[in-house]
């Protein structure tokens, strides 16, 4: 099913506009300007909002203001304003499970210790929708986490990010098309040759 809202998961405010926790707005930004679209600031959705045009459809866009753990209340606003189900939803968000450069989509589950996905599905009552996951590495121990998310990606991290939002934005047309099983395979396997340049570069400087 064609993706009518997608929502890019962060934290308002410029203290943590850079952080690893806000890797959904880095993605829903760029993937806005591409179209030359701008977020307005939409109260009823308790966010901002955009909306991006493609033959014979549109998809909005939205950025919660909520802080990260309210983010379902913003969501649940939007699709029941537009009458949507959850299998018409795309959630953008960062995932410590999966290291820096590393994108996946994939459709339910859960919410992996993500309290951002867990508010949404709390609100939602189900899972069933589509997810970007944006890697951005673990810290290696559980009680580590809730500050390392909201901390700057390293120096070496961020272009390796940087480089799976460009590989998963080239994707979405295909996405946005109905084609969700090509742009996982065009997705998973650009992440994969990625991989392998990068390792035959490390290599060759040896």
């Amino acid at each position: 099913m064609i993706p009518k809202l997608l929502v890019g998961l962060g934290n308002p405010g410029p203290k943590y506009s850079e952080t690893r926790h806000n890797a959904g707005f880095w993605f829903v930004d760029r993937l806005v300007a591409g179209q030359d679209a701008g977020f307005r600031r939409e109260a009823k959705f308790h966010g901002e909002t955009a909306t991006l045009r493609f033959p014979g459809h549109d998809c909005r866009v939205l950025k919660p203001s909520t802080y990260m753990n309210e983010s379902g209340r913003a969501v649940q606003a939007a699709m029941h304003f537009y009458g949507l189900a959850p299998a018409e939803l795309l959630v953008v968000h960062d995932e410590i499970d999966l290291p820096p450069g590393v994108a996946r989509l994939k459709r339910g589950g859960g919410h992996g210790g993500h309290n951002g996905l867990r508010d949404v599905l709390e609100c939602l009552g189900e899972g069933g929708f589509l997810r970007l996951r944006l890697g951005v590495g673990h810290p290696g121990s559980a009680d580590q986490v809730i500050d390392y998310v909201l901390e700057r990606p390293l120096a070496a991290e961020r272009p390796l990010i940087d480089d799976a939002l460009t590989r998963a934005l080239a994707v979405m047309p295909h996405v946005f098309d109905g084609h969700l099983q090509k742009a996982m395979k065009e997705l998973h396997t650009n992440e994969k040759l990625q991989v392998t340049s990068d390792k035959s570069q490390g290599e060759s400087d040896k």
